[in-house]
């Protein structure tokens, strides 16, 4: 291949590296270390999650459910964070877990593993962007502009939902150098703007300072105007670790972009394991600020996402209003993320044959290096899956169902091939820890699994259910098994011959 026509792909070991798994260097390898960080730290968003998915814990057990319950669900995701990147950085390539669950525990595994990663990507994106509408745009910023949240309906909530879609996957389709520089500002912004917000809900408070509340149990289930029917206090608690698991969601996203970051196997660990640490820090200080100005708690448990308006409002008008803004444009990038995230599982799978219509959706703009039919691809599926008028609940349980499923899948695969099938591991490494937070990383996803399957959102399970053996049918009625070769075989030398040509057809500028 002509020098001047090489790509500019990074490290020359990023490249060989991929090259070594049998994958050409298409995308831009543009991404720091801190860009990889903050395009999961961007999907989880705190201040996204924290805030819409909040009544989900509190409507549970009260405080105690922000007080015991976040740090409980934390450490469950920073298990599962610390498990998942040991194998990325052995693996550091886009659609990471689909790769994974293929090379850990075989092409079918892999198959699964992609498919329920990829549901629950859509879903996320699905209920970042129903979320931004409601309550960010339909409760605080319309009114600044005169238009009562009541008078919107179904149409406007459509039309804004499809709106920032279209205009996320157009910011994301013009390349990753410029959707980074986005998530760069956010990533820097959700910490100072979660600060500011905790800081101004303390110092105007209408209530004295009570910690007490963060540790108290209060059975909220089956109350009128809560998430939850009538359980047993012990389930009831469970059932609030969903808050964690739907906001602390979505890190896979540094995997997905591994092939657009220098140093990956290094960098790609550091950014999953990192945005589910401080995620988790700033979260847990925001949530329980969250309850300890509350000047009723009942009150505020049947407010629904009315609660977060209702707090804000002893805040001075100038103040919140900017506070509001910033958390706006915040939510409207985590939105852009996701789609950046699920963009590049698409692509990865598409590229190993995985997905109906795979020739269009591995394509690569050439000029912009972004693939641009994956990107609207998921942007029209998740506008599509938000028509659903109640949707949120669903969506919320069924992302972070489907994520950490398809997180445990090649969790699990590894820490049975680990020291047999698998032995070349990359930089990061847990050594003896490895096979126990592997373990436990399965044992939470059971846990959340049955949780987030619970009423009201057994709708969650019949879509669980309705899928699996969907693939099962696809996998074995439709002879799937033996037309999806996986990835690619890594000595053979038409693969080689691929890999340059489809390199050459790159703008090394781009």
């Amino acid at each position: 291949m002509d020098a001047k026509r090489q790509p500019d792909s990074g490290t020359d070991s990023d490249v060989s590296l991929l090259h070594k798994m049998g994958y050409a260097q298409e995308l831009s390898r543009r991404m720091s270390g801190f860009s990889n960080f903050a395009v999961s730290f961007s999907v989880i968003c705190i201040l996204s999650g924290g805030i819409t998915a909040f009544q989900l814990a509190f409507s549970a057990t009260g405080g105690a459910s922000i007080g015991l319950g976040w740090p409980l669900g934390s450490l469950f995701a920073l298990i599962v964070a610390v498990s998942m990147s040991q194998i990325a950085s052995a693996f550091p390539t886009a659609g990471g877990l689909y790769h994974w669950g293929a090379i850990l525990g075989g092409k079918k595994w892999g198959w699964m593993t992609a498919w329920l990663n990829l549901i629950g990507l859509i879903f996320v994106i699905a209920a970042i962007n129903f979320g931004t509408y409601d309550p960010f745009f339909k409760t605080l910023i319309a009114p600044m502009f005169g238009v009562s949240p009541d008078s919107l309906t179904w149409w406007h909530q459509t039309a804004f939902i499809a709106f920032i879609t279209i205009s996320q996957a157009i910011l994301n389709a013009r390349g990753i150098r410029i959707a980074s520089k986005i998530t760069d500002l956010s990533g820097y912004l959700i910490f100072v703007v979660t600060i500011a917000l905790v800081v101004s809900l303390l110092v105007y408070s209408p209530v004295a300072f009570d910690a007490h509340r963060l540790v108290t149990f209060t059975n909220f289930t089956g109350v009128d105007g809560g998430a939850w029917p009538k359980q047993a206090t012990p389930l009831a608690f469970l059932s609030g670790l969903l808050l964690v698991t739907y906001t602390i969601t979505g890190f896979d996203a540094s995997a997905h972009t591994s092939e657009e970051t220098h140093d990956a196997a290094k960098n790609v660990p550091r950014g999953i394991i990192g945005s589910v640490f401080w995620s988790a820090v700033f979260g847990y200080v925001m949530v329980c600020a969250f309850v300890l100005v509350m000047p009723d708690l009942t009150a505020s448990m049947k407010q629904g996402t009315g609660f977060f308006e209702a707090i804000l409002a002893p805040i001075p008008k100038a103040l919140r209003v900017t506070l509001e803004l910033a958390m706006f444009f915040i939510n409207y990038v985590c939105g852009l993320a996701a789609i950046m995230s699920t963009s590049r599982m698409v692509y990865a799978f598409a590229r190993d044959g995985g997905l109906p219509a795979s020739k269009l959706l591995r394509s690569v703009s050439p000029t912009h290096r972004t693939p641009g039919p994956a990107i609207w691809t998921c942007a029209v599926l998740a506008i599509v899956v938000t028509l659903y008028g109640d949707a949120f609940s669903v969506l919320s349980a069924g992302s972070a169902v489907f994520l950490f499923i398809s997180y445990a899948m090649p969790i699990g695969s590894g820490m049975l091939a680990e020291g047999r099938s698998w032995t070349d591991k990359g930089p990061f490494q847990l050594g003896i820890w490895s096979k126990p937070c592997a373990l436990l990383a399965l044992v939470g996803a059971c846990v959340l699994a049955y949780v987030g399957i619970q009423p009201p959102n057994e709708k969650v399970l019949y879509v669980l259910v309705g899928f699996v053996v969907a693939l099962m049918v696809i996998w074995y009625g439709f002879g799937v098994r033996n037309t999806f070769a996986g990835p690619p075989v890594l000595k053979d030398t038409r693969n080689l011959e691929r890999i340059r040509e489809l390199e050459a057809n790159v703008d090394p500028t781009a």
